[in-house]
């Protein structure tokens, strides 16, 4: 089984994870993707572009977004993935914080769980220590609805840092292998644009924690912030924080449009590469 170790498959490699919406209200690519046909098309372009891990997601997790039910995410992600898992011979993740999703997405085949609140849900931690799949921790301060009215932190690169080494540990105490286990700083998760930067700028002490450091900037709102555009037209801007996070300790970027981030992660690649030689 595929896990996201530096250590093990192609060493330090960054990785792209291509993004799969398929809910009506993701800020970005909301309502694109919400038949599974058109899904699966989506997920083999990606794959087709270079992505090695394809991140379906059912339910919206952009600032304001309400819930929706368990049943409602399962009808949407489980026909993608299972039709993908046939197709595709990378990582297929799920993106849901709810036991059952992940239960039912595994089954339909993925082989990762990408969840926001980092298993901090009711049953989420020995549900996913039980699946034997890769899992990322990811910080978010508060929830959804609320996580951007002002969010505060006294240092957020050391409070980010301390909350995912203790849901770090507290997953390996309940069975799931560290080598299992990659790390989210959260970018616009309950941050403001000062603490995104300030996370950027600290990726090589997330990176010291351990763990495969997952990094996802595409598109969000800090890039139109920092240039004026709208999340449509910010692939330049995602590009650019992809490179960053890559050369300063990110495994793992999960992007939007992948044939462009990995056109530059493979010059990066190359210019290492020499620097190496």
């Amino acid at each position: 089984m595929t896990t996201l170790s530096p250590s093990v498959d192609s060493g330090p490699r960054v990785r792209v994870m291509g993004v799969l919406n398929v809910t009506p209200d993701s800020f970005s690519d909301g309502g694109l993707y919400l038949d599974p046909r058109t899904a699966l098309d989506r997920a083999l372009q990606m794959a087709a572009e270079g992505a090695d891990i394809i991140d379906v997601g059912g339910e919206s997790t952009r600032p304001g977004a309400g819930g929706i039910t368990v049943a409602e995410e399962i009808e949407r992600v489980v026909p993608v993935i299972g039709m993908l898992r046939a197709r595709f011979d990378g990582v297929i993740s799920v993106d849901t914080s709810k036991p059952a999703v992940m239960r039912a997405a595994v089954a339909a085949g993925a082989r990762m769980i990408n969840d926001v609140c980092a298993l901090q849900r009711e049953d989420a931690l020995p549900v996913a220590a039980g699946l034997g799949v890769d899992v990322c921790l990811m910080h978010m301060q508060g929830e959804p609805r609320s996580m951007q009215l002002a969010p505060r932190y006294d240092d957020v690169v050391t409070e980010v840092c301390g909350f995912l080494q203790a849901r770090a540990a507290a997953c390996v105490a309940a069975g799931l292998p560290a080598a299992r286990l990659s790390v989210d700083p959260g970018f616009g998760f309950g941050k403001d644009l000062a603490h995104n930067l300030a996370l950027l700028r600290g990726l090589p002490r997330l990176a010291a924690l351990g763990y495969p450091v997952v990094v996802g900037v595409s598109r969000k709102s800090m890039i139109g912030t920092l240039t004026g555009r709208a999340a449509g037209d910010r692939l330049h801007g995602s590009v650019a924080l992809a490179v960053y996070a890559a050369l300063h300790g990110a495994l793992i970027v999960r992007v939007h449009d992948v044939a462009a981030t990995v056109d530059a992660l493979r010059v990066i690649a190359a210019i290492r590469r020499e620097q190496g030689g």
